[in-house]
């Protein structure tokens, strides 16, 4: 049987069928459909179904699969893509990058490359539950699903207000994307009974580095990093009652991010492979303007090991790899260079991985 919302009409006569065989099944039928429907609704906010696709193990101890998110006390980090650069791959293969970090169970988004919702659903954090994304920069594969991202949220049951934050733009950006979706939130809110999902998000430009965000749970702060031509791009920082957690977004040598990481617990940095991009240029047509690009806005493994050395952090995980979808660079040519200068926990990311943190 069917169901709909207007499976009894409000102005049928009770008397004739209340006692009748097809009464009876219709109003068994109704109560189905009703508690269909409020079991659909509770599993919107819920845990992921057993049914969930199982997580890849990355390989090494320092880093297990992302499993199901309980609403316990404490940090968590779980990388939901590493990819740089923009390119899709097909499936099976690295996602451009975004990260997470839960904090009892809130999750708190850096960057939305192509793909950033499925990792979360991959992640098992219910699309419904994001309540604050940050942006470092203005590249494709770190803000392109910003809006499809809160939308998806939205699409899922979001009722609640999302915080936004990025570089003077985003704001822009937001509303640009709302207003492409004016007709489907419009019809949606009408004929499906949903909020408007305009009146939920909530814009903010970075002004300036520094402090970003802060609840009795998190203390976020930004520093600017250079990436040319992008002039205003930024790291952030994560303080929480358990761990310190710095994203350096794009960056190229930095020593002043060193000083901003200075004594975290984590530091994920972005790393470029000289010979991976020499091979990478063969492919392209544009070698010559793209390799210009990478080498003056990227950080070579050296450099990544010199700025965790002089951060003294506890664990250095390399994401946002270039290229990140060359498998023939194995963990150990990722992290040959970067452990010359570093001596600390090395980490090589992988998509869906959670990164153990060490004793804060």
């Amino acid at each position: 049987m069917a169901c709909s919302s207007r499976l009894v009409p409000r102005q049928v006569d009770r008397r004739r069928w209340k006692f009748s065989a097809l009464g009876l099944a219709l109003s068994l039928g109704l109560a189905s459909c009703r508690a269909e429907r409020d079991n659909s609704e509770r599993a919107v906010s819920g845990p992921a179904s057993a049914a969930a696709t199982k997580l890849p193990s990355p390989p090494g101890s320092a880093a297990v699969a992302a499993s199901a998110v309980p609403h316990t006390a404490g940090t968590r980090l779980i990388l939901l893509g590493t990819k740089g650069g923009p390119r899709v791959g097909p499936p099976g293969t690295p996602t451009s990058t975004s990260t997470l970090i839960l904090v009892n169970g809130v999750p708190y988004i850096i960057d939305c490359g192509y793909g950033t919702s499925s990792q979360l659903v991959g992640a098992k954090v219910a699309l419904n539950t994001v309540r604050h994304v940050f942006v470092t920069h203005h590249h494709s594969d770190h803000m392109i699903e910003l809006g499809p991202l809160v939308y998806n949220g939205w699409a899922t049951g979001l009722r609640t207000q999302v915080d936004v934050y990025g570089p003077p733009g985003t704001a822009k950006m937001i509303t640009d994307f709302l207003a492409y979706m004016q007709l489907d939130i419009q019809t949606r809110m009408a004929d499906e009974g949903r909020p408007d999902l305009r009146k939920l998000v909530v814009s903010r430009d970075l002004a300036e580095p520094g402090m970003v965000f802060q609840n009795p749970d998190v203390k976020v702060t930004a520093a600017r990093v250079p990436h040319p031509p992008i002039e205003q791009a930024y790291a952030y920082r994560f303080e929480t009652k358990d761990a310190s957690i710095v994203i350096s977004g794009d960056t190229t040598y930095a020593p002043k991010l060193a000083e901003f990481a200075k004594d975290a617990d984590v530091l994920v940095h972005e790393v470029m492979h000289l010979g991976g991009i020499e091979k990478l240029l063969k492919r392209v047509p544009n070698p010559a303007a793209l390799r210009e690009h990478l080498i003056a806005s990227h950080t070579v493994p050296e450099d990544v090991g010199k700025i965790a050395a002089a951060a003294r952090v506890k664990t250095l995980v390399l994401s946002h790899l270039v290229p990140g979808d060359d498998p023939s660079i194995t963990d150990d040519m990722w992290t040959q260079g970067v452990a010359k200068h570093f001596t600390g926990r090395i980490i090589v990311g992988k998509d869906l991985m959670e990164v153990s943190l060490p004793p804060h």
